[in-house]
């Protein structure tokens, strides 16, 4: 199904090239070497995000970021006291590395809901390479999986998903009936902060208004534009999301009913866009 990036791939693998002849485009997708973990990486070389954990001795081109050894994550396990035993319902888990994570922390289970499904594969190639067993993954929208489940969950983990979504407030809106602590790390809309980056600003359009629930809030429309050309997209589902001012975020969560609220990771520099994590809990737990 996917090559390995040794040959040229034919437009449409198995087809006739215009030529006539018997394009061997499907022949790339055997893999003739010795098995390995590192064979299962390369399906998606050239798509990876994250790198590997430290010492494991594995390759995922071009992925650098450092997922699997993810400070807010450490951080969002202290907030919550640990999360040894602990059901955990993670949206968006990318290519496994903060699953790992909680896993390595002791967590009972992790459910984790992704969307994109070529990132879904990743996570499974990942947690067959990593021999992880407290995690379970499940392809399809978040939101849909929100309202249908009958939650029971002691955390949501959400990393990286709410400026992906077409309705950030009708994901946030759900996460009570999850679990009654919850994670989020996002990139926020700061108008100061956009305009006047050149990288940024042409993505962004005019500041918008809307209300759910009787609370109103602040959004702007953004593009992905060139980025949705790379086969390592790893973006919202849409060519566009909503993002939310920092107001918006934090007000509504209020507006929930959640009580003691914690922000660290402040970044309004962020190259990508201002970003913060924030912990919340529902009053009955303090």
């Amino acid at each position: 199904m996917f090559g390995f990036g040794r040959r040229p791939r034919d437009p449409a693998p198995g087809f006739s090239r215009p030529d006539g002849s018997i394009g061997a485009g499907i022949l790339d997708a055997y893999c003739m070497e010795q098995p390995g973990p590192q064979q299962v990486l390369d399906i998606f070389r050239g798509e990876w995000s994250s790198a590997m954990p430290a010492g494991s001795g594995l390759c995922t081109d071009p992925g650098r970021a450092a997922l699997f050894e993810d400070a807010r994550v450490t951080w969002a396990i202290a907030q919550v006291g640990g999360v040894a035993g602990r059901r955990i319902l993670e949206i968006g888990p990318l290519e496994g590395g903060h699953s790992y994570m909680l896993e390595q922390a002791g967590a009972a289970e992790v459910v984790a809901v992704e969307a994109n499904t070529r990132s879904f594969l990743k996570c499974l190639c990942v947690k067959e390479v990593l021999g992880m067993r407290a995690v379970r993954y499940l392809l399809g929208d978040c939101v849909s999986f929100m309202q249908h489940d009958s939650g029971g969950f002691d955390v949501v983990f959400a990393s990286g998903i709410l400026y992906h979504l077409q309705d950030p407030m009708a994901f946030l809106r759900l996460l009570p009936r999850m679990a009654p602590r919850m994670l989020l790390w996002t990139h926020y809309f700061d108008e100061a902060v956009v305009r006047k980056a050149p990288a940024l600003a042409h993505k962004f359009g005019p500041i918008e208004r809307a209300t759910i629930d009787g609370f109103a809030y602040e959004f702007v429309e953004q593009s992905y534009k060139d980025a949705l050309q790379w086969s390592g997209f790893c973006g919202g589902s849409a060519a566009t999301s909503r993002w939310l001012t920092r107001p918006a975020i934090i007000d509504y969560l209020r507006h929930l009913g959640y009580g003691r609220i914690e922000v660290s990771f402040e970044s309004p520099e962020h190259q990508n866009g201002p970003a913060f994590a924030i912990y919340a809990e529902m009053p009955e737990l303090a």
